[in-house]
């Protein structure tokens, strides 16, 4: 006989949640997080409306504030949410654009947008459900028009509330706090996404303002060039092969295609692509038209110059070496892979795409023989270098680095084998890789000794890469393999920690380390398996009382100040390596995750770190000189904390 049971489950156990209230609920349905970044993402959708204004012509101007009391305002000169009544919810227009979800005007047919980022019309109705209060402000028909709303609710109808001669929106929000885990807006994250947005709508101006209390400043952006000022930007640092980005332009019917290409002297490939605004991470179908079609311009210049023989061709990879493109469409229905747009699915985009740039690009290539000359000729080399490294990977292959089990001598590694719960330390030197190894918790921390600074990735195709003994440890140490070999699923460790000294020696072999990670394994970055251990600088004995460690020169000031009565008892040791601390206390202060401190890298903006990398590590030290002294004082601020 069956146990009974207590409660039964029937139709008064099924919730019935309105459209806010389930975004209340499920938030990370909407707005994919209630961190840090999902709260600016309720800023983003916001700003996409009014750039979906810009789109369609109406609107050149957006203003996005931080205000003094820690809300955000983003303003529009575009025509203005429609204030009419609703003919069939029976309230303002504008009440349904913030409290119905799936009403929008983003729906194709006889809707407002032809082209939007936005496809479902949840957005601004998300940033009002999970918002403490909201205002929304219309500037139309010579009226200013107001609502406000309570975490989604409509304190009252629609109103006049003033006189005025500009059309527009203007939303202000607090984010509630008790959705998200931090409510404080970041300044330079919104920038970053503000200007990417300046660039790929050429005209466009967009301003951010910050008003609060010792933090006011403003950033103006307008880039007439769009984004072949863009390209310019991220060439600043490198020798370019032609002085000036090729731009061009295509239309038919609603689609438009933007392009600008570039090649530098480097040997990295930077391509980014844009689909409605929407950063496509992962490409798609419009990056696929790209690489087609210049992979066809320039073997068909290679061969009327008579550079590549008959049955000579470049491949894709020789082609693209050093380039530098971005590559932005703008099309109806936009079809992405997932929810996340990382990557444009529309088949018929693609021909398009390699339509326009074998027709522009070809034609700056016959319009310019000797720029076609040289970029033929590089490529040319590219692919010599290539057929090396390959020979090299393939050597490298046998002799079982890039596929072989047997993991480097000078590994200690830890004896749980669940990677998800492991993690590596990338120690400089045999020294402290001693004292890391004894100092360790060995059941899940694996420690990897490096031999001095590692190859600068920067400056050698990957048959040097692949020469280095050090960077062929750490490929085999980590099980992911590299490069179009790359596979996350084999990654042997979570964490991939770089432990170097506290100095400046120290600093330049971490950027080394992440300069390979970057260039040859940067999911690892993407999806946060990388970070740099911070050791201290100092440690404080005072007789009586339990040593002290201090991180920063700053601490050790803050330290005296706090200890004035006992200033000429304070001893103190500072560290010149990590060799030099006993094995307690390099597990007490570094290595302990109760106690540690450990810094995140993150690809929050992947074209700052593009440039960041292409400057600290390429051909001009007078530039990486300027920038270190410059930014000294602020260097923490390039990486993100936690304690971990």
């Amino acid at each position: 006989m069956s146990e009974k049971v207590e409660n039964e489950y029937g139709a008064d156990q099924i919730q019935v949640l309105d459209g806010l209230e389930h975004i209340r609920k499920r938030p990370g349905m909407y707005i994919s997080s209630t961190d840090e970044k999902g709260l600016h993402h309720l800023v983003h959708e916001v700003v996409d409306n009014s750039i979906d204004e810009a789109l369609a012509g109406y609107c050149n101007r957006i203003d996005v504030a931080v205000n003094s009391d820690g809300s955000c305002s983003v303003t529009d000169n575009g025509r203005g949410i429609p204030t009419g009544i609703h003919p069939k919810e029976g309230v303002s227009t504008v009440e349904v654009v913030f409290t119905k979800v799936n009403a929008g005007g983003k729906f194709g047919g006889d809707s407002g947008y032809k082209v939007s980022s936005g496809l479902h019309g949840v957005g601004v109705k998300a940033v009002n459900a999970l918002s403490e209060w909201l205002e929304a402000e219309v500037y139309q028909n010579g009226k200013i028009y107001k609502q406000v709303y309570n975490r989604g609710v409509p304190q009252r109808a629609l109103a006049i509330v003033g006189d005025t001669d500009k059309t527009g929106t203007k939303v202000t929000f607090f984010p509630d706090k008790d959705i998200f885990e931090t409510i404080e807006f970041k300044y330079d994250t919104l920038k970053s996404r503000l200007r990417e947005l300046a660039y790929l709508n050429k005209g466009l101006t967009i301003t951010l303002t910050d008003k609060r209390a010792g933090k006011e400043r403003q950033d103006t952006f307008f880039y007439e060039g769009g984004i072949r000022s863009l390209v310019e930007e991220l060439n600043k640092d490198n020798e370019t092969l032609f002085p000036v980005p090729v731009y061009f332009e295509s239309s038919s019917g609603e689609t438009t295609c933007e392009v600008a290409i570039q090649y530098n002297q480097g040997y990295s490939e930077v391509i980014y692509s844009y689909a409605n605004n929407v950063n496509t991470i992962d490409g798609g179908t419009h990056v696929e038209g790209l690489k087609q079609a210049l992979t066809k311009v320039i073997n068909e210049s290679g061969h009327k110059l008579n550079i590549l023989k008959e049955n000579d061709r470049l491949t894709g990879e020789d082609v693209r070496e050093g380039i530098t493109a971005v590559v932005s469409v703008k099309l109806i229905n936009a079809q992405f892979e997932s929810q996340t747009k990382d990557k444009l699915n529309n088949s018929s985009i693609k021909p398009f795409v390699a339509k326009c740039v074998s027709e522009c690009m070809g034609n700056f290539l016959e319009e310019n023989p000797a720029v076609a000359r040289e970029l033929v000729l590089r490529c040319l080399t590219a692919q010599k270098a290539r057929d090396a490294a390959r020979a090299a990977r393939d050597l490298t292959r046998r002799k079982g680095v890039l596929e072989s089990t047997t993991l480097p001598g000078k590994l200690a590694d830890c004896s749980d084998k669940r990677s998800e719960l492991c993690e590596i330390y990338i120690v400089e030197g045999d020294s402290a890789g001693g004292t890391a190894k004894q100092g360790r918790d060995r059941r899940f921390q694996a420690v990897l000794p490096l031999r001095g600074k590692i190859l600068n990735v920067e400056k050698v195709r990957l048959n040097r890469v692949l020469e280095s003994d050090s960077i062929k440890d750490m490929i085999t140490a980590f099980g992911c393999g590299i490069m179009d070999e790359f596979d996350e699923s084999k990654l042997r460790y979570d964490r991939i920690i770089s432990m170097t000294d506290a100095d400046v020696d120290g600093a330049h072999i971490r950027i080394l380390l992440l300069t390979f990670i970057f260039r040859y394994m940067r999911p690892l970055i993407e999806h946060g398996h990388v970070y740099s251990a911070v050791p201290p600088l100092y440690k404080a004995s005072i007789k009586g009382e339990p040593d002290a460690y201090l991180y920063t020169d700053e601490e050790q000031k803050l330290f005296i100040e706090a200890h004035a009565d006992k200033a000429k008892q304070i001893e103190f040791q500072r560290y010149k390596g990590l060799g030099e601390m006993s094995t307690d206390q390099l597990w007490d202060t570094t290595m302990n995750p109760a106690t540690r401190t450990l810094r995140k890298i993150t690809m929050a903006d992947a074209m700052e770190a593009d440039k960041m990398f292409s400057l600290l590590m390429g051909e001009h030290p007078e530039l990486r000189r300027q920038f270190i002294q410059e930014n000294a004082a602020s260097v923490d601020s390039a990486d993100t904390y936690g304690s971990m």
